[in-house]
């Protein structure tokens, strides 16, 4: 009896995750243009007709790996910013370390945002909307830490935009194996963060000292 693309010993299960998983490989090996759907077929070990079952074109599987990726990275976001109280650099650091730890973990994730280029005009603008949520909460804390004195940066705007480069280019370099941990990245990354925006620490109470009176 012949072996089916669906049998379990020869391939793993067939479904969206394996062809998403093997499409981004491939995507990341030859860029999006570079590859193609028969290609993506023969990375899962199924037929083009069981990947057009699940995704209707290569377009609608780059949509999905963009569109998933920044769903979760904003939802981490989130939930990051409602534990964290209302002072502007406590919130600042818990956006930037939940980046920089997603940017790590999610490896090759990070890499298809050099793609955007490649979704057509309204899976494009889809797109932009979600990225340039984030964007806003960043800008949104760093104009209120600048209104409120605790940072001091004369450009906040452009100030944003670097760090947030700075945050997306992280699968660029990170190797897993190295000798830091995203955790590890992330304190540092803060660190540079919070110097871009010139944070400034509240002062420490002066410590009154008691004189004595001589008899």
């Amino acid at each position: 009896m012949a072996k089916t693309d669906t049998d379990p010993q020869t391939h793993e299960p067939v479904g969206a995750p394996a062809i998403l998983k093997h499409a981004l490989a491939a995507i990341e090996e030859h860029g999006y243009h570079g590859t193609t759907v028969r290609d993506i077929a023969r990375r899962v070990g199924v037929t083009v007709p069981t990947l057009y079952y699940h995704f209707e074109n290569k377009q609608a599987i780059l949509v999905e790996l963009l569109m998933s990726s920044m769903e979760l990275l904003l939802a981490r976001c989130r939930v990051a910013l409602a534990e964290t109280g209302k002072n502007p650099a406590d919130r600042y650091a818990a956006l930037i370390t939940t980046i920089v730890e997603f940017m790590a973990q999610g490896g090759s994730h990070g890499l298809l945002d050099s793609e955007i280029r490649s979704l057509e005009p309204a899976n494009r603008t889809k797109y932009i909307a979600l990225r340039d949520e984030l964007e806003t909460q960043l800008h949104r804390i760093i104009a209120d830490g600048v209104t409120q004195g605790t940072f001091t940066t004369p450009y906040p705007v452009e100030t944003g935009r670097a760090v947030l480069t700075m945050c997306h280019s992280i699968p660029r370099w990170f190797n897993p194996a190295g000798a830091l941990t995203p955790q590890q990245i992330a304190q540092r990354y803060v660190t540079i963060a919070l110097n871009a925006v010139g944070h400034r620490a509240p002062a420490k109470p002066r410590t009154r000292t008691r004189q004595t009176t001589a008899t």
